[in-house]
């Protein structure tokens, strides 16, 4: 395998039943169940192992009334991956669902916008609305960890490894920042939660849970360039995932994301 060329998994590792008009800004007439599921994502490949985001935990499960499918230690265990091993952590966003479980990997590096880093911690955060899908006790950690010289700060774009590019896009959150991993297939994009859905970037309408709407859409146009084809960019939430990609294996709750697509989005 070339240097610069890598796997890519979506480790779900939880659920929300939800009904689709809560899903779009605008709302949606059809009115039908639209869940979210949560995921971590895992990069494998010459550079070892990087996990893309680090979920929630069971008590922060329970205290946002949210399904714990199985933890994201045993998620990873079940590919092979040891989280207490794991030396770079690349973090999308500060939002409780992407950056909990921070025990779990105590070797790790973390990789952060400086934009995000300082939303969370700023002026914003006086507003309840703004706050809400942060974590207090999650944001300090990561402030414990800029003191013990265990973040790395990017502003825009910066490459993690070869063949693992960071983009700042905003938009949901401030700092918000996409994965584009090239793999064997071409580049894969890893969109976190610029779109939690496909139908949010496809349809153009934004998730609600949203800072910048102009970031976002501006955000999609560019996880469209770098993705380079409808097929290669990967929502945050969306269980479609879990049925148009290949499954790992039938004993774990992951997808491989640089094999084909089993349908296409292409028109």
């Amino acid at each position: 395998m070339p240097d610069d060329v890598h796997e890519v998994y979506a480790i779900r590792y939880g659920h929300h039943s939800r009904r689709s008009p809560a899903n779009f800004i605008d709302g949606d007439p059809h009115d039908i169940l639209q869940p979210l599921d949560f995921f971590v994502w895992a990069i494998v490949g010459p550079s070892g192992a990087i996990v893309v985001d680090t979920g929630f935990d069971e008590a922060m499960g329970k205290k946002r009334q949210r399904e714990m499918i199985k933890p994201v230690r045993d998620g990873l265990a079940a590919l092979g991956i040891a989280a207490d091993a794991i030396k770079t952590v690349i973090i999308s966003h500060l939002h409780y669902d992407h950056c909990g479980n921070y025990d779990l990997f105590p070797k790790a590096r973390y990789h952060l916008q400086d934009r995000e880093m300082a939303y969370a911690t700023g002026r914003c955060m006086c507003n309840g609305l703004l706050r809400h899908p942060f974590s207090v006790e999650h944001v300090t950690l990561m402030v414990r960890h800029v003191y013990g010289e265990r973040v790395s700060f990017y502003s825009g774009d910066g490459e993690v490894a070869p063949g693992v590019i960071l983009h700042r896009v905003g938009g949901h959150s401030d700092g918000l920042q996409v994965v584009r991993v090239e793999t064997a297939r071409g580049p894969v994009v890893l969109a976190s939660d610029a779109a939690h859905y496909y139908a949010n970037l496809l349809r153009r309408s934004p998730f609600p849970i949203v800072y910048n709407v102009g970031d976002m859409v501006q955000g999609w146009e560019t996880i469209e360039r770098l993705a380079g084809h409808p097929d290669r960019f990967i929502p945050g939430h969306d269980p479609l995932v879990t049925e148009i990609y290949p499954r790992a294996s039938d004993k774990v709750d992951a997808w491989a994301l640089h094999l084909p697509p089993l349908r296409s989005f292409v028109k």
